[in-house]
């Protein structure tokens, strides 16, 4: 069938007509290349089949049967693909009348998904249709909280996250209404936590559309955690603006209504297994954009930080640690996240159970297994860090980010777990780093590892965010302070970052605040390689140029005697003279 004739047949079609011909018009509509349709014919196609989908019924005269709804929208969102022509999607009757088919089909579980999509798609070339999406007339925001509060499986889960997120996408009230208000006694917040667990369990045990789901239900996340605190009143963050014309940014303020998501986002972080070739991909680096915008206040400490330091006591085999958090003293009682999380554990390594399964770990452990891991990847031994196969290395990989997007996040949460210091933060990843027994005996940024690696970022041309953020978690395990800093690394290695946060010359050797800094031979580290410096060898003095010292140090001390600058008891000459003539 030629593709301008699909319209025509599709007229053609009675309620009579046999369903496989039905099918064959559809499919023809779907298999039409982007622009065969002009902008009219893809209007009136549009209006006629989102015309018989809404009569299907037992008594209708409709083209259309419920069991071609599903094919049939498929057409719809085909045809809306292409904006020119589709605007009729975006009106307020089309977008109530798609979202009426949701649970219009719901014996039809494919058709319900294929009328959410169109919605999907149509909120993603209409930026416009966002606000008219949750108006009172469409009222789809709250609809499609419901359905996703009941939703159960990855495909579900995906597509409602997806129409949550472009209609959050910017600041509105809605935002403020799914926080606060309890639809059925939950709002968004016990929602996402739910879902996040449940797509963690779908995830570990390899369902279809698992990971996308889970990707878009933390861009949601992300939305919340960014603009709520901007629309309500606020607890300011240390270093937040004090000035009240200035916009609020990420950070700048916290509402504790958000403090429950913390949580399962740590468990997310946690328990998401590795990938390859790359370490860090969505959703992973999904869940560190949210949980960067989520400051460490003393009410989310515990939670941050919720078991013992020991990077030694760490699984090696990267799976989650299964240990009691529970703030009361009685062990909790197993959610089915845990239960199902230790079945697939078992699985894995035949291990058994702990007897207290709710999940946690070591977040700054993890953050810095994650950094080791990244960094081997993508600067692998000592390469130049601006190396152009460097920079091709994520287009190789077919990833959409830059290597700054991709692991300036990890190190800025790594950086914001240090300042806060909970526990010795700062110390432990100092002793990852730079620990005591560390060989100064080579340049530092030749080293084939994270610290070789940090150094050579921080004169890089390229990665401009990685090299700030680097800088900043090497300034702050060095206590913020620049002189410490230089000590540990050399000034030379840091005078480029110190010069931009307008430290202009070399600082005073430091007091090192606790801080210890030496090398494990002992021997005298140079101040601006960080390097250990040879040991002078001592030279060998004839007795005649001994006492030919001996002369200069008596003439030395004597003028000082002579000028008062030093008492006659204190002249170590004279008491050297004095003593021997009395033995």
């Amino acid at each position: 069938m030629s593709r301008p004739d699909a319209l025509a047949s599709y007229n053609a079609l009675l309620s009579t007509s046999p369903r496989p011909d039905v099918t064959a018009v559809l499919q023809s509509i779907i298999d039409a290349p982007p622009f065969s349709f002009d902008k009219s014919a893809r209007s009136e196609a549009l209006r006629t089949i989102l015309q018989d989908l809404k009569n299907v019924g037992p008594k209708s005269q409709s083209r259309l049967t419920s069991q071609d709804a599903a094919l049939a929208l498929l057409a719809v969102k085909t045809l809306g693909k292409n904006p020119t022509g589709s605007e009729l999607l975006a009106t307020p009757a089309t977008l109530a009348t798609l979202l009426s088919f949701a649970t219009t089909f719901k014996d039809e579980p494919e058709a319900a998904s294929e009328a959410l999509r169109c919605i999907a798609n149509t909120l993603l070339l209409f930026p416009e249709a966002r606000t008219t999406f949750i108006e009172r007339q469409v009222n789809g925001g709250d609809v499609c909280f419901n359905l996703l509060d009941k939703a159960m499986v990855p495909d579900q889960i995906f597509i409602l996250s997806r129409i949550l997120f472009l209609v959050t996408v910017s600041r509105s009230s809605l935002i403020i209404s799914f926080v606060q208000d309890k639809r059925h006694g939950r709002t968004i917040i016990d929602v996402i936590s739910t879902k996040l667990d449940i797509l963690l369990i779908c995830l570990l045990s390899g369902a279809k559309l698992s990971r996308e789901a889970m990707t878009d239900l933390l861009k949601l996340t992300f939305n919340l955690l960014v603009h709520y605190p901007k629309l309500v009143e606020s607890t300011p963050q240390p270093g937040a603006s004090q000035n009240k014309d200035d916009k609020k940014v990420m950070g700048d303020a916290w509402h504790s209504d958000l403090d429950s998501l913390l949580a399962p986002l740590l468990r997310v972080f946690y328990s998401l297994p590795p990938t390859f070739p790359s370490p860090l991909v969505s959703p992973l680096t999904h869940t560190l954009h949210a949980l960067i915008a989520i400051p460490v206040t003393p009410a989310l400490a515990p939670t941050w930080f919720s078991t013992p330091h020991s990077r030694a006591a760490s699984s090696s085999s990267g799976s989650p640690q299964l240990v009691n958090v529970g703030e009361s003293g009685s062990p909790p009682r197993a959610s089915t996240l845990d239960r199902a999380l230790h079945v697939l554990q078992g699985r894995r390594n035949s291990r058994s159970p702990s007897p207290h399964p709710h999940i946690t770990g070591d977040v700054l452990l993890r953050a810095y297994d994650l950094l080791e891991v990244t960094f081997a990847h993508y600067f692998p031994g000592d390469i130049d860090v601006d190396d152009i196969s460097v920079r091709r290395r994520p287009k190789e990989e077919k990833l959409d980010d830059t290597l700054d997007d991709i692991g300036a996040p990890l190190i800025l949460l790594i950086t914001r777990l240090c300042l806060s210091d909970e526990a010795g933060a700062r110390t432990r990843l100092r002793d990852w780093l730079l620990p005591a027994d560390l060989d100064r005996s080579s340049p530092l940024e030749q080293r084939a590892d994270t610290l070789g690696r940090c150094i050579r970022l921080l004169s890089s041309v390229y990665h401009a965010r990685l090299k700030d953020s680097v800088g900043e978690m090497l300034f702050a395990i060095a206590n913020q302070d620049p002189s410490t800093l230089s000590a540990m690394v050399g000034y030379g290695n840091v005078a480029g970052f110190l010069f931009n946060k307008g430290i202009l010359s070399a600082p005073p050797p430091p007091t090192t605040d606790g801080v210890d800094i030496g090398s494990s031979d002992g021997r005298a580290i140079n101040p601006i390689t960080g390097n250990t410096m040879p040991q002078p060898e001592p030279e060998e003095m004839t007795e005649e140029e001994k006492e030919a010292e001996m002369d200069k140090l008596f003439v030395l001390f004597d003028r000082l005697e002579k000028v008062g600058a030093l008492p006659k008891d204190q002249n170590p000459i004279r008491k050297a003279i004095q003593q021997s003539q009395q033995g």
